[in-house]
C-alpha cells in the first residue's frame, strides 16, 4: 500500500507551482517536448538567471527532469502524472478566474485539440473519452478510468499499439477547457501516436495545439463513433 504525503510535502510542491513564474515553465512544457533554459526564460518573461534558479528547485524536487545533449540540457516534466495534476489545476483555474477578454483563435485551437504531455486533449480528447465509453471499450467512474476485454480488441484491430509499461493503461485526466475527462495513461498516449501516424492530426509549431487534417476529420468519426457535432464548442 502506498504511503499518503505529508501535509508538508502537499505544501512544497503546491508553493513550487504556487509562483507565476514555474507555474509559466510547467505549462510550457505541457506539450511534451523537452525545452532549453533559454526557451523556457521567454515563456516565463524571467531573465535567464533567474529562470535557472526556478529550473533547479524544480529539479530538487522531481518536478522536472532534465536531459543532456552535448553541453546542452534541455527540461521536460518528470512524469505523466504532474502533466495530469497541472491540467486538473487548469480546469480550477478556468473555472474561478474570472474572463478578462474573448478567446482569440489561438485560444480556439487548444480548445479544439491540443497536448497534454502525451495524450490528446481539448474536445477531441473528450469526444474519444466518451465515444469509447459510450460502446463499451473504456469504462469511465468517478473519476477513473479502465479498458474492457472488447476495447482490448476493437483498439488491436485498429492498429492502436498500447504496449506494456510500469505506468498505468488507462486514466481519466480532467479537461480544463471542458471540465469533462480525457483519456491519459499508455492507452491516451498511445491514441495520440496513432492518430499522428495516420495523418489525423499534426502538431502546431512548436506549441500545444493539434491540428485536424482533412483526413482525420473525415475518418475520426468513422473509426470511432464520435458523433457529427463533436467538434462544436459546448455553451
Amino acid at each position: 500500500m502506498s504511503r499518503s504525503a505529508s501535509p508538508n510535502a502537499v505544501a512544497g510542491v503546491a508553493a513550487l507551482i504556487g509562483d507565476p513564474a514555474r507555474a509559466a515553465i510547467l505549462l510550457a512544457l505541457m506539450g511534451g517536448r523537452a525545452l532549453a533554459a533559454g526557451e523556457l526564460a521567454a515563456h516565463a518573461g524571467v531573465t535567464p538567471q533567474t529562470a535557472s534558479g526556478h529550473l533547479a528547485r524544480m529539479l530538487a524536487a522531481g518536478v522536472l527532469a532534465q536531459e543532456k545533449q552535448g553541453r546542452h540540457r534541455y527540461y521536460r516534466l518528470a512524469s505523466a502524472e504532474i502533466a495530469e495534476t497541472l491540467e486538473a489545476l487548469m480546469a480550477v483555474a478556468a473555472r474561478v478566474e474570472p474572463r478578462r477578454r474573448a478567446p482569440g483563435p489561438r485560444d480556439a485551437a487548444l480548445r479544439l485539440a491540443r497536448t497534454c504531455y502525451d495524450h490528446a486533449a481539448g474536445r477531441l480528447g473528450v469526444a474519444l473519452a466518451e465515444a469509447l465509453a459510450a460502446r463499451g471499450y473504456v469504462r469511465l467512474a468517478d473519476g477513473a478510468a479502465a479498458v474492457t476485454e472488447e476495447g482490448q480488441a476493437f483498439l488491436a484491430a485498429l492498429g492502436v499499439e498500447i504496449g506494456a509499461g510500469r505506468r498505468p493503461l488507462c486514466r481519466a485526466c480532467l479537461d480544463w477547457s471542458e471540465r469533462r475527462p480525457h483519456l491519459a495513461g499508455r492507452l491516451g498516449a498511445a491514441l495520440l501516436e496513432h492518430a499522428l501516424a495516420s495523418g489525423w492530426v499534426r502538431r502546431a509549431g512548436e506549441g500545444r495545439a493539434l491540428l485536424l487534417t482533412p483526413a482525420g476529420l473525415r475518418e475520426l468519426p468513422l473509426a470511432f463513433g464520435l458523433p457529427s457535432d463533436w467538434a462544436e464548442e459546448r455553451p
